[in-house]
Order: structure tokens, then sequence, then C-alpha cells
């Protein structure tokens, strides 16, 4: 007398593998969404840190810092902005003109997305106004479209 075999017929296993790639399908792409979402509304409040932190800079010592390492020299940001690189947008701080004295009368920081399409999808702009601006990757400026309102805002 023959025993039966017990298991799964391949038509069961290929059954189960494509229910299996059509849940991947599904779940794999929103997970990538919300997490570029959650990049871009990182690197937005990493702006606004760092508008807080030149505008505390700009009351104590009469000017806009020349670089991020002079804000975190006085521990207004941490380490992480201070490299310019957090959550997947790479920062660049640019000090203006100057007065006579040499301190800076603006400044304008970009954040980009380090990994384009992958960490984020949109650029960011922001400077002495503290108006956070966005646009799609490339067309980035002080016009672009406003994020913000205005929280803090330098004397003239």
């Amino acid at each position: 007398m023959r025993d039966k075999q017990r298991g799964f017929t391949l038509t069961e296993l290929m059954i189960v593998i494509a229910i299996i790639l059509i849940l991947a399908g599904i779940t794999i792409p929103n997970a990538l969404r919300s997490k570029i979402a959650a990049n871009e509304a990182s690197a937005q409040n990493a702006l606004e840190v760092l508008n807080n932190a030149c505008f505390i800079y700009w009351t104590m010592y009469g000017g806009y810092p020349e670089t991020l390492s002079n804000l975190g020299s006085v521990e207004l940001i941490g380490s992480d902005l201070v490299s310019g690189v957090k959550t997947g947008y790479a920062f660049t701080y640019a000090r203006g003109a100057t007065d006579f004295s040499g301190n800076a009368l603006s400044y304008s920081i970009e954040a980009v997305p380090s990994i384009a399409g992958i960490t984020g999808r949109s650029e960011f702009f922001t400077d002495q106004t503290g108006v956070i601006r966005t646009s799609p990757r490339g067309t980035l400026s002080s016009s672009g479209a406003q994020v913000n309102q205005v929280v803090t805002e330098a004397p003239n």
C-alpha cells in the first residue's frame, strides 16, 4: 500500500506567491510615499529651526552667521544641521551682503533632496524673511510657492 504524500501542490504555492506579490506591490509604494512625505516635513521643520536660530544669532551679534557652523558653535542648532544633511535633505546656507562692519544683512538656505525622487520630491528655500517656499526639483527660487506663514521676522 502506498503512503499519501502530504504538502502543497505547485498551483497552491503559485497562488500564495501571487497574493504576496500583489500585497507587496500595494504596500511598498505607499510606504515610500509616506517616507518621502516625512522627509519633506522634516526638511520644512529644519528650515524653521534654522530661521529661528539665524534670528537669535542676529539678535545676539548684530548680523547673520557666516556658516551653519557658527550656529552650532553657539549651540543654536544640533550637530545634524551643522553638517548640512538631515533626513534625506542637504541644506545649503549662503550669507548675503554685509554692512560696513562686516555683519551679514541677509542669508538664504536651500534644502534639496539628497536623492531626487527617493528621499524627497520638492526643494525648499528660505531667507531672512522667514518664509519657506517650495518648488519641484530643479526650479527652486525665492518666488516659489509659499509653504508657511512668517513666524519670526528680523528687524530691518
